[in-house]
């Protein structure tokens, strides 16, 4: 069985970001190929497109949720309502491990200065902070979002 927090530290190890990280360690279940998941997944990183608004990780997460539960048929309202609830759900609990789902108050510096890039690159929030981001989405998402 493939251990998708390891595929998912492999692929933000490998120069992804979060965002792609994430839909890309649930792709092959989600019946996409990896191209298309990275290429989908490849603007959300660092809060959407380094705005540091919501977690790329669980930027990805929802995408996750949305493609399992998601509307796609014209007057499927009540899977549009599942996925919402699920997406809120999925924010409630990712917010109970690390305060916040929003990028800037979890790396507590801004990436688009000089100064948040250097203190984000000197103490490797990639690793020490980002990576854990990552995988706290995936173990979440197939502890209780997968199945439901």
């Amino acid at each position: 069985m493939e251990d998708k927090k390891e595929t998912a530290k492999q692929v933000f190890q490998n120069g992804f970001n979060c965002a792609q990280a994430v839909l890309v360690s649930f792709s092959s279940e989600l019946g996409i190929d990896r191209e298309t998941a990275l290429r989908i997944s490849s603007g959300f990183g660092a809060g959407m497109g380094r705005l540091q608004n919501t977690c790329g990780a669980v930027a990805g997460a929802y995408m996750v949720i949305g493609y399992l539960h998601g509307k796609f048929k014209e007057d499927d309202y009540e899977s549009r309502e599942k996925a919402y609830s699920l997406i809120r759900s999925f924010t409630r609990d990712f917010n109970r491990i690390h305060r916040s789902d929003n990028c800037s108050i979890l790396l507590d510096c801004d990436l688009n200065t000089e100064e948040g890039a250097a203190e984000f690159k000197e103490k490797n929030y990639h690793e020490t902070r980002c990576l854990k981001y990552v995988q706290d989405a995936v173990q979440l998402l197939e502890e209780k979002y997968i199945k439901c």
